[in-house]
């Protein structure tokens, strides 16, 4: 149900393990056979059919929002029919809750998230990455088979805020992706070409990843922040006030995100960056100090 970049990568990775693959069903024919030439099997469907019954295994690879209609239209559909059969979305910020009308109709439920990007332009290699998966007992047992199968490694998640789960994937990736934007567009700024920017962000970017998995965050933690130089962190934030203000805004806040994540006392770190960029209030600091010391 639903066959966006998710949907139609894990149905050709499914395809191609030897699942059969049924129904395909998206909000229009000409998607739905295209998501079917994708994945290489199915039956495209623009509306809930019954036929979508036939099978044992429903992934619902729908946007987060529409998950819950598509639940309860599915229940009502089918109704005491689902018993037995397993439904499992897709979606890494929400839990099953969405999917209590099928679970209610006797259906098992969950969730199988890939912690993967996913561009459209081709189905990316999925061993060795990690699955999120939530739900009943018959549910995960369903999910671990098709993670394993599919060469990933399967991981259950038992905190009680999804959503974090699935920021964390955001942090890494999309924010990731805009923070290498703005980079790439501060070097383009100087007179720098795209290419030439790009060639003197990606090894470093490459490496600090390196140094990363390597050693460690703390041990590969550099720049002036990790060497206490707030007079360059100062000027580096006076420089980005000529950019549009979510430049200078993201480099205050990722600095302050660091001192949390990364220093040793990251409370004085915190205290030095609001100095940084503050410089008047230490002026006042300054001058009421004087002025004490005076009245004494």
């Amino acid at each position: 149900m639903g066959a966006g970049r998710v949907g139609k990568a894990l149905g050709r990775c499914l395809h191609d393990l030897g699942w059969h693959i049924g129904v395909v069903t998206t909000q229009s024919i000409p998607t739905a056979r295209g998501a079917v030439r994708a994945i290489g099997a199915g039956h495209p469907a623009d509306q809930l059919t019954r036929r979508v019954l036939a099978s044992k295994v429903v992934l619902i690879a729908t946007p987060d929002r529409v998950i819950m209609d598509v639940a309860g239209d599915l229940a009502q559909l089918g109704g005491n029919e689902w018993l037995g059969k397993v439904v499992l979305h897709t979606s890494g910020a929400l839990d099953t809750s969405p999917l209590r009308a099928l679970a209610n109709a006797g259906a098992e439920t969950g969730s199988i998230h890939p912690m993967q990007t996913f561009s459209g332009q081709s189905v990316p290699d999925l061993a060795g990455v990690v699955f999120g998966i939530d739900g009943s007992p018959p549910a995960l047992k369903v999910a671990r088979k098709m993670v394993r199968q599919m060469g990933g490694v399967a991981v259950r998640l038992s905190g009680g805020n999804k959503a974090a789960y699935h920021a964390a994937g955001s942090f890494a990736c999309g924010h990731i992706l805009a923070v290498l934007e703005t980079a790439t567009r501060l070097l383009m700024a100087q007179g720098f070409t795209r290419r030439e920017a790009a060639r003197a962000l990606l090894p470093l970017t490459r490496q600090t990843l390196d140094n990363f998995e390597r050693i460690g965050p703390r041990a590969a933690w550099t720049g002036p922040m990790s060497r206490g130089d707030f007079l360059t962190v100062q000027r580096h934030a006076d420089a980005l006030s000529s950019f549009p203000p979510e430049y200078q805004n993201a480099y205050k806040a990722l600095s302050r995100l660091a001192a949390t994540v990364l220093a040793d006392d990251s409370g004085a770190v915190l205290r030095k960056l609001d100095v940084a960029f503050n410089p008047r209030q230490k002026g006042m600091e300054v001058k009421k100090a004087r002025n004490k010391s005076a009245v004494g």
